[in-house]
């Protein structure tokens, strides 16, 4: 079965572009040209990815992104953008994107990135089928694609997801940015790793206590980011969660 991409953008041209370059890659794609058919087309389209132009009339795409993570409906987003500056990027990030890209980009590059995320967030590794990581009240279920937090559900985007997983498997060990980005994107983002910044940022948003004095990831000043060394690794989750053998 082919996957589905949903493409966002109000420029004719961009949709033209996109989609050629999308089927001939052998996904299913479906276009529209502004935010609020994203909700229309959602329930029976079903995407896999989403790409999402910024700027786009009435509901833009950072309303968009924003209003589907308030729905927990948690489907990867490639965000597009024609503004260069970083900071203006990292607003997609900072409201549920897990990726972004900027006009103009080769279709090839787009390509690769969604295959990217979406094989993250489809397959795991055959030694982490039972794996389960526990520090403290946190518990991460690489599976069930699943993460509780003193036993209540935490709802994290799949890059979120990704980065903390990737973090539990190095449990202890110093991350540079760089490693980050190269371990849960799959590429560098020609020495951006502000987007490292952005997601560990919403990753302490939603566990920790006191960002000031993080439980779960620790900050290396110069260096990076560590999980705390006493996760507890459980490989076999009937150990732990019969109902679930």
């Amino acid at each position: 079965m082919k996957s589905k991409i949903l493409v966002v953008d109000d420029d004719p041209s961009m949709l033209i572009l996109i989609e050629y370059n999308l089927r001939l890659a052998g996904y299913e794609v479906l276009c529209v040209s502004d935010g609020e058919s994203v909700f229309e087309v959602l329930t029976k389209f079903r995407p896999d990815a989403i790409v999402l132009d910024r700027m786009l009339p009435q509901t833009n795409g950072l309303d968009v992104c924003r209003r589907l993570r308030t729905q927990h409906n948690m489907v990867p987003i490639i965000m597009l953008t024609a503004m260069h500056e970083v900071s203006e990027r990292i607003v997609g990030l900072d409201n549920g994107a897990d990726d972004y890209m900027t006009k103009p980009f080769s279709p090839q590059e787009l390509i690769s990135r969604i295959r990217s995320l979406m094989r993250r967030v489809q397959t795991l590794p055959s030694d982490a089928e039972g794996t389960i990581y526990e520090i403290g009240g946190l518990t991460v279920i690489e599976k069930q694609r699943e993460v509780l937090l003193n036993g209540r559900s935490i709802d994290l985007t799949p890059k979120e997801f990704e980065l903390l997983v990737f973090l539990c498997r190095h449990r202890g060990k110093v991350l540079s940015r760089q490693q980050l980005l190269h371990g849960v994107w799959d590429y560098h983002f020609l020495g951006d790793t502000r987007i490292v910044d952005v997601h560990i940022s919403h990753l302490r948003d939603k566990l920790e206590k006191n960002a000031r004095s993080p439980e779960f990831i620790v900050t290396i000043r110069n260096v990076g980011y560590k999980l705390a060394d006493t996760v507890k690794q459980c490989l076999a989750a009937s150990t732990i969660y019969p109902q679930q053998a």
